[in-house]
């Protein structure tokens, strides 16, 4: 595995109505050399209305994300359904199942976090991470929300990225942020 191409940390807030997935833009490769600085691995699916952020290996994630495009498009947006379905692909089909990677995936509603293992796991308390430093952001997102409560969902998204860069070598501050209301 030292050449595969990973390491990323994604971060999901929702707060006051409003959701944000926020993400670094490092790319590792093994445990010693970056690629890139600036990957944007969030973007925009469905006519804007839902938000990943996907970390892991760079082409499996792309890999997923572009199947899970169809699939909100076979059943028009419906994010908890169509994040069920993908996730069943990812465990019975032979080459998926190989795919390394993990996405948050978003609505004005929902936070899921969907895996190659086949969990589809919505969020309920506010904040979620993946990647390499997603218990960092995780922690820092959380105490955020607790001990923070001015702060904007996008505010906690972006400190606790950076917070997690600070503490994990396979995250930096080049950050995308992307906010639904």
């Amino acid at each position: 595995m030292s050449d595969t191409i990973k390491g990323t940390t994604i971060v999901a807030v929702k707060k006051d109505g409003k959701t944000v997935i926020a993400g670094d833009g490092q790319i590792t490769m093994s445990q010693s050399v970056i690629l890139k600085a600036t990957a944007v691995k969030v973007r925009r699916l469905y006519n804007d209305k839902v938000v990943i952020g996907f970390a892991g290996s760079v082409a499996d994630a792309f890999a997923l994300s572009e199947r899970f495009e169809a699939v909100l498009a076979k059943y028009s947006g419906n994010l908890l359904r169509s994040a069920v379905e993908l996730a069943q692909e990812w465990r019975t089909d032979k080459l998926l199942r190989k795919l390394e990677a993990m996405m948050i995936v978003a609505d004005k509603e929902n936070i899921i976090i969907l895996s190659g293992s086949g969990e589809v796991i919505e969020i309920e308390d506010g904040a979620t991470a993946i990647g390499s430093g997603g218990n960092y952001a995780l922690s820092a997102a959380k105490a955020m929300l607790q001990y923070a409560p001015s702060l904007s969902a996008r505010e906690i998204a972006v400190n606790a990225l950076k917070i997690a860069g600070e503490l994990c070598v396979f995250t930096n501050g080049n950050i995308t942020v992307e906010e639904i209301e």
